[in-house]
């Protein structure tokens, strides 16, 4: 990790020549440009992916599960594929480039899916009114035109999901407390942005996919996207940049080297005294206080008569010798990994309801009215969870932090990790609650008159759509103390110069849980379905037992919960060393030693 990150503004780029002046932070000032990029982006892909299942089924023709895996697994490499754009944008392009470029592909890929939908050779034909009608699936070229706009929005979404966040903390000086703050907030404000675009799409642009045009209600999300890359490019000028100098892996992989090839060497008992200290001048991370955990690896550091040194104090070979400093940079990652398993489990759940609600949702009386015959589209109850998240977070930031803040006398209110786990329970609570609202749609469905049937699904129960509300309450408040406190805690309990990649790392674990989830279903249907049954996920919701599975989900959380706490019992947070006169001056109070999480 001694290749490290240089920052640098692009005005000063044109103006100088020096590429060590201090940045010219424009804080708040950048931001419309990079929120704009964020909320149109967000618009353009959100308008899309969350009417996505209806569209496979409705046009493409797929069958409920085969669209939910498809759905599943393009979502996963979409989040798979941030590991690359993150390695890609800290190590050759910067998250600028990176941000550009996928932005541009993102918008080719959105406007390839609409194509298929405006085009009628693009996609199978209509079926029949006739409920018993057969209806053609999509051909081979179909398929090929269609997965093509997948593998685009694939890239932009690899490269957006991982820089976007970091690149807007990017613009704060970290150095001040007014830029602390200012980082502090982005998070929840960054969300707050996110769930507004989720609520204009779940209502607006699906509503005109559903009701009036898939072309036209395709066109708008591209169109949205284009405006995306223009107000990117457009503040240019004033953006802090943060300009790659190698990979940052390469020494994670260089201490693991190191520390094998001295593996028979004894620990030394005072690793911040005996071990090699030695922290690049330009090195824009935050120097490290020495911990006690995996100190296997403090071996890496331990000075041999065949290990020598530059002029410079660095190491002749750094597949040898890494500085305490490297160590404890890697210890940052190794202490996230059980982290990131609890974030995996959590967003099964997540994805597991969001997936089966608009089926559920179509088999139950949406009607705004009963008196009505306006139905609201299925894709559109989700945004209950936003207005939830929109309501909740100013109230949180403005209101409740300052209040917890006097109470505990941390910078956050509560410690993230105790955020975190707040998520895991109301997560529960709200997967508890689905499972009974299913239960009782489809006794309903079995018991009272329907209102009719749905199309390839069955029988629409009279339940109203309404009761499916108060889960999706507790899920918005499930999702805006875990999802935000994921955030902050991979953001700032890593290496300065691996935000991409930490942050990468949650869309990995996001990813990891749609395969999870797709997993899931297919074996809980292989095991439920036979000797007459239709299986627990039958195509017929009123055929099939949603509840028993979500009730397997609830245990699963429970079990995570579990995990969670003694996850949080052992994790220790990052603190720097109070020798900070090699490594970059940075303010203290950011990195404050906080509590376990119990």
């Amino acid at each position: 990790m001694d290749k490290t990150s240089r920052v640098i503004s692009k005005s000063q780029k044109d103006d100088t020549d020096t590429m060590d002046s201090e940045p010219n932070y424009r804080g708040i000032k950048a931001m419309p440009y990079i929120v704009g990029n964020e909320t149109f982006e967000k618009l353009g892909t959100i308008g899309t992916s969350s009417n996505f299942l209806v569209y496979l089924t409705s046009v493409f023709h797929m069958k409920t599960i085969t669209a939910t895996n498809l759905n599943n697994i393009f979502q996963g490499t979409c989040n798979f594929g941030t590991i690359i754009g993150a390695f890609l944008s800290d190590t050759y392009f910067g998250r600028y480039k990176t941000l550009g470029f996928a932005s541009i592909s993102s918008f080719t890929g959105m406007l390839l899916l609409t194509l298929t939908a405006a085009i009628s050779k693009l996609h199978p034909p209509s079926c029949g009114k006739e409920v018993t009608s057969i209806c053609q699936g999509p051909t081979t070229g179909q398929m090929a035109f269609l997965l093509s706009s997948f593998a685009l929005l694939v890239v932009g979404g690899s490269g957006i999901r991982p820089c976007n966040l970091a690149f807007g903390a990017d613009q704060f000086n970290p150095n001040t407390d007014s830029g602390r703050k200012g980082i502090n907030s982005f998070f929840n404000w960054y969300y707050f942005t996110y769930t507004f675009a989720v609520m204009v799409s779940l209502t607006i642009i699906v509503y005109v996919q559903s009701n009036i045009s898939w072309s036209i209600g395709l066109g708008i999300p591209t169109l949205l996207m284009f405006f995306s890359c223009v107000f990117f490019f457009i503040g240019t000028k004033i953006y802090v940049i943060v300009l790659p100098q190698g990979s940052p892996l390469l020494g994670v992989v260089q201490v693991f080297a190191a520390a094998i090839k001295k593996r028979g060497l004894k620990s030394p008992e005072q690793p911040w005294l005996s071990l090699f200290d030695y922290v690049p001048k330009k090195s824009t991370n935050l120097k490290l206080s020495s911990t006690d955990q995996f100190r296997f690896l403090d071996k890496a550091a331990i000075r041999t008569l065949e290990d020598d040194l530059k002029m410079d104090g660095s190491a002749v070979d750094p597949w040898r010798l890494c500085t305490i400093q490297q160590v404890e940079e890697v210890k940052c990652l190794l202490r996230l990994v059980p982290i990131w398993f609890a974030i995996l489990v959590y967003h099964v759940a997540f994805i597991q309801q969001n997936n089966y609600l608009v089926f559920q949702a179509l088999q139950s009386d949406r009607r705004l009215i009963k008196s009505s015959t306006f139905r609201i589209p299925a894709a559109t109850y989700i945004v209950f969870t936003m207005v939830t998240l929109t309501i909740w977070i100013p109230i949180y930031d403005r209101v409740i932090v300052p209040l917890l803040r006097k109470l505990t006398g941390k910078e956050g209110g509560i410690t993230v990790l105790q955020r975190m786990g707040i998520g895991i329970v109301l997560s529960s609570l709200s997967l508890f609650v689905s499972a009974l609202i299913e239960s009782k749609r489809r006794t309903w469905a079995l018991t009272r008159p329907t209102l009719g049937i749905e199309p390839r699904k069955g029988e629409i129960s009279s339940m109203s759509a309404f009761w499916f509300i108060p889960q999706l309450i507790v899920a918005g408040l499930s999702e805006g103390f875990f999802m935000i406190g994921q955030n902050e805690l991979f953001y700032k309990q890593s290496p300065e110069n691996m935000k991409s990649i930490a942050t990468s790392c949650l869309f990995c674990a996001s990813a990891a849980s749609s395969y999870l989830s797709s997993f899931m279903q297919t074996m809980v249907q292989r095991l439920t379905e036979g000797n007459g049954e239709k299986g627990w996920l039958a195509e017929d919701l009123n055929e099939g037992r949603l509840d028993y599975f979500y009730y397997i989900i609830v245990t699963l959380e429970a079990l995570n919960l579990a995990y969670f706490i003694m996850c949080g019992k052992w994790y220790k947070y990052k603190t720097a060393s109070k020798d900070t006169t090699s490594g970059p001056e940075v303010a203290l109070q950011e990195l404050k030693s906080e509590e376990p999480l119990v």
